[in-house]
């Protein structure tokens, strides 16, 4: 599998304004080295030890971009480097991002995480859990995180109008929350959804930030 083939054909795909972040969880150093060299700089990982320790040893002018489920008594761990959180499920998890990032004087950008999908195994709010919260108001005191958007996924399917309905509920639900609670917050910008399987999907519904791994670097070695 040539990795730098890969990125250059679906880089050739990706309209201006959407971003790739190749998802390199479970992939050796020398995987995402070979992608650097291609020009890619925005790596996903989803294991916040894999993450730090690869942070360690790889050039640092990668934007790493955390895109599993985080603990919250793992943000610290990240909190000095991290340039994007994907899945915040939760405004607990908000408030240790904002201590965490408090504590090394910095700005955390964050993407809200949205159930869109019909699998229950899926994390995220749903969508009347994120209003209330985004409600309540209290995140507007959050002064070390930025709220930069939504985050979704898509149900594992080969039903392609399914598909297609999820990512245009949450691209729907971005437009809602921009017009009540961000109208004039430029940062509130992004929808990352759209993966290897599903990607073309959702750049038609207004993705920003794909999110693409096997097709990229081949199957992962667990």
């Amino acid at each position: 599998m040539d990795i730098q083939t890969n990125i250059k054909e679906i880089l050739t795909e990706l309209p201006s304004g959407v971003r790739l972040v190749a998802v390199s969880k479970f992939h050796p150093n020398e995987c995402i080295e070979a992608a650097y060299q291609a020009g890619q700089r925005i790596f996903g990982e989803s294991k916040v030890q894999e993450l730090t320790e690869k942070y360690q040893t790889l050039p640092k002018d990668i934007e790493w971009h955390f895109i599993g489920h985080l603990q919250t008594n793992k943000v610290k761990y990240i909190a000095p480097f991290i340039s994007m959180i994907h899945a915040v499920d939760s405004f607990k998890l908000l408030e240790e991002i904002n201590k965490q990032a408090s504590k090394v004087n910095r700005i955390i950008p964050c993407l809200l995480e949205i159930h869109i999908a019909q699998e229950e195994s899926k994390y995220g709010f749903t969508f009347e859990s994120c209003r209330e919260m985004l409600q309540e108001g209290a995140w507007k005191n959050l002064k070390n995180i930025s709220i930069n958007g939504v985050m979704g996924m898509a149900t594992n399917t080969e039903d392609s109008d399914e598909i297609r309905k999820e990512f245009k509920l949450l691209h729907d639900f971005f437009t809602e929350l921009k017009q009540t609670y961000f109208p004039n917050e430029a940062q509130f910008c992004e929808i990352s959804m759209g993966m290897s399987h599903d990607y073309p999907l959702a750049i038609e519904a207004g993705s920003t930030l794909v999110r693409v791994g096997s097709k990229i670097f081949g199957d992962r070695i667990y």
